[in-house]
């Protein structure tokens, strides 16, 4: 009987370390599956909504994110800068932004939930260049009416602080402003609009 007990205790040895061997190697198969379902940064590239922090960012300065492979800007605006707006309504194309370029709560004289931070696909919807910021500064070059924007150097199309397109520009719309919303005063989550503050 003594012997039955030790070779059913040898079983029983086995038995667990298979039993241990079998949980480890599917623990270890399991996380790379597991891992596979959170987005990659290719499918980041691809869509996936990014979170800009914009606390550092001054009055009158601009920054730039990458979202879909696109440089997506941000600007926080000065009130002469806000000013500026109303003044160039006459050469702009679609002033009141009629064009649906932008979501439904950015379809107003600042096209941005919030005066002060315009968020825009630094993109020109002429062929695809990246235009380039000129300030107010650039009259010389912009002409004596030129409150601030970008200037697109490929085909010379030009858009105001608000991203509105300037008449007479290749350009045929003005700069697109993704989905966003506010996760706080300082993090804006670019790509998504369902998650606001």
């Amino acid at each position: 009987m003594s012997d039955d007990k030790k070779v059913n205790k040898g079983r029983r040895n086995l038995v667990i370390a298979c039993g241990a061997a079998g949980g480890v190697a599917g623990v270890a198969a399991a996380v790379p599956f597991a891992a596979s379902w959170l987005p990659s940064e290719r499918a980041k590239a691809g869509g996936a909504p990014v979170v800009a922090d914009i606390s550092t960012l001054e009055p009158g300065q601009i920054m730039t994110v990458e979202w879909r492979s696109k440089p997506v800007w941000i600007v926080r605006r000065t009130k002469s800068m806000l000013d500026g707006l109303a003044k160039v309504d006459s050469k702009v194309s679609d002033p009141h932004s009629d064009v649906p370029q932008q979501p439904e709560y950015a379809k107003n004289e600042y096209r941005s939930i919030k005066p002060e931070v315009l968020v825009l696909v630094g993109i020109c919807t002429h062929l695809g260049c990246s235009p380039e910021s000129e300030p107010i500064a650039n009259k010389a070059l912009m002409g004596a009416d030129w409150e601030g924007g970008w200037f697109c150097p490929c085909h010379g199309s030009k858009f105001d602080l608000a991203g509105r397109v300037y008449k007479g520009s290749p350009a045929p719309i003005n700069l697109e402003v993704p989905k966003y919303t506010y996760l706080s005063d300082t993090r804006i989550l670019i790509g998504d609009d369902t998650k606001g503050a």
